[in-house]
């Protein structure tokens, strides 16, 4: 199977896999080369897939989509992160959604200033008229 993993900014992946098992909102599932062609609902999770050498790879993966379409596997997602080992994976995650969380208040606190501005100046105008 071709699998392709699609974040909002890079194509985290592309590679021949032999099996992909992930979780969606109802469960975890698994993929093999001549399964029905698919649609799901990812939840965040582990997201695991062999390669053709029989290794096992993993990623932690935020919200998604998955597509099976014939040989290819499209997975589309807010976030992943790759790692070699749980431990590892696990702090990877820590750091990045640590990260994401910094971005989010800061863009929170300029969403709030505009937000306050416009108040602000639809009062002035309602005073001057």
């Amino acid at each position: 199977m071709n699998l392709k993993i699609l974040l909002p900014s890079e194509i985290l992946l592309q590679q021949e896999v032999s099996k992909v098992m992930a979780e969606a909102e109802n469960g975890s599932f698994c993929l093999l080369p001549h399964h029905v062609d698919f649609t799901a609902s990812l939840v965040p999770s582990l997201f695991t897939y062999t390669i053709a050498d029989g290794r096992e790879e993993i990623l932690a993966m935020d919200r998604g989509v998955l597509v099976k379409q014939g040989a290819d596997v499209l997975v589309s997602a807010r976030s992943a992160v790759r790692g070699l080992d749980l431990g590892r994976l696990k702090e990877m995650v820590e750091q990045t959604f640590q990260a994401l969380d910094e971005r989010e208040k800061v863009a929170r606190t300029a969403a709030a200033k505009l937000e306050a501005d416009i108040v602000r100046r639809f009062m002035e105008l309602r005073d001057r008229g």
